[in-house]
């Protein structure tokens, strides 16, 4: 068995051990906590001694499989992988390696990256939902990526199919856009193929970033995985659309496990594909109706800034716009609400009741008016 290694960079022992059979995240950061990337490589190839915490772990089938894959996995060559394909390799030994995940309670053992790093500095709002997303839930992640994006925001998703690309090609019609993808796979080979060509662009402009080495295919237990990653570099989750059993809500449970605030787009009753939002919703996770609900979650209101009247009252909508606009035009009561609208007695009577807990109407003696704002006309 040979027994010396020619490189003497530590991209390629990392990169070849990631890859080896039977090599966990816990495995691998346990690996590397305790010992340097050549060192480690050395102990999982059976030539070096391991640290005692190391060596609990090895059980005899760990041991053979790692010496197989020592045997295979030339870091040579691993290195010469990375370097072509344009890969950053990350510890946390290195001072790049993001501060985030660092002290996550599952961080990855290894990254990889391609792009700025930097595009973590900003605030950061991961948008998640299904791959079989409806056209209204594309639009909604495509407005949502591209308004939190010109806003300074940087949208961090999947890269999969549905929701996730729909926000970060929404995400990249904003000019100064730096979007991150987490990804459950090598950063050589872009999955779904078909988009390929949104991989690039972020990679370009932002930033790919996966805990697996080049060549790793994209096996369905990857995906799970990936999504604490994707919590983890978030500041708000929002899930757009999400069946009941779907991946996004695994990242919410992430998410809310490491106290990230969640938000969801809410849903038809009849729309399956909002099945498991609208249940995040009963749960208490806040609604996003627009971009301003995902602002104000961060912090980066700016409605009060300058010298605009600002007006915190919630829009009304629906029946609740057609009562205010019938005020408006006359004070009416609620006899005369129902005859104007035809609506119920009791639906008249909850309408005027949220209008005015909302600070829309004032009741005077029966009749109900709107509530002047300085300004308006």
């Amino acid at each position: 068995m040979n027994t010396t290694v020619a490189t003497t960079t530590p991209e390629g022992f990392l990169a070849s051990l990631a890859g080896f059979d039977l090599m966990t995240v816990a495995r691998l950061r346990t690996l590397l906590a305790h010992h340097d990337p050549a060192e480690a490589f050395a102990v999982a190839a059976g030539r070096a001694r391991p640290a005692a915490v190391v060596g609990r772990m090895l059980t005899p089938a760990v041991r053979a499989a790692w010496r197989a894959s020592s045997e295979r996995r030339s870091p040579d060559a691993w290195a010469e992988r990375c370097r072509v394909c344009n890969v950053r390799v990350l510890t946390a030994r290195d001072p790049a390696f993001p501060g985030l995940l660092r002290l996550d309670p599952d961080p990855p053992g290894v990254v990889f990256t391609r792009g700025d790093l930097q595009a973590l500095d900003a605030r950061r709002v991961s948008i998640v939902g299904t791959r079989n997303a409806t056209g209204p839930g594309r639009d909604i992640a495509a407005q949502l990526g591209y308004e939190l994006a010109a806003a300074g925001v940087t949208v961090v998703s999947g890269l999969a199919k549905g929701i996730d690309g729909a926000a970060h090609r929404g995400a990249l019609r904003a000019p100064d856009a730096q979007p991150v993808g987490v990804v459950g796979n090598g950063l050589d080979a872009p999955y779904p193929r078909q988009h390929a060509a949104l991989w690039r662009q972020v990679g370009e402009r932002g930033l790919l970033l996966s805990e697996w080495p080049p060549g790793t295919v994209p096996e369905p237990f990857r995906f799970p995985l990936r999504n604490r990653i994707i919590a983890a570099l978030s500041e708000v989750v929002v899930v757009v659309e999400s069946r009941e059993r779907g991946g996004s809500l695994i990242t919410a449970q992430a998410a809310i496990e490491r106290g990230i605030d969640v938000m969801a787009v809410p849903g038809s009753p009849r729309n399956r594909a909002a099945s498991g939002t609208n249940q995040l919703l009963r749960d208490g996770a806040a609604p996003v109706t627009d971009v301003g609900d995902v602002l104000i979650a961060l912090g980066l209101d700016s409605r009060r800034a300058g010298t605009a009247t600002f007006d915190p009252r919630p829009q009304p909508r629906g029946l609740e716009a057609d009562v205010l606009e019938t005020c408006r035009r006359d004070p009416s009561t609620v006899e005369e609400l129902v005859l104007e609208l035809g609506i119920s007695m009791s639906e008249a009577a909850m309408t005027v009741a949220r209008l005015e807990r909302s600070g829309w109407v004032r009741e005077a003696g029966g009749w109900f008016e709107p509530v002047a704002v300085w300004g308006d006309p």
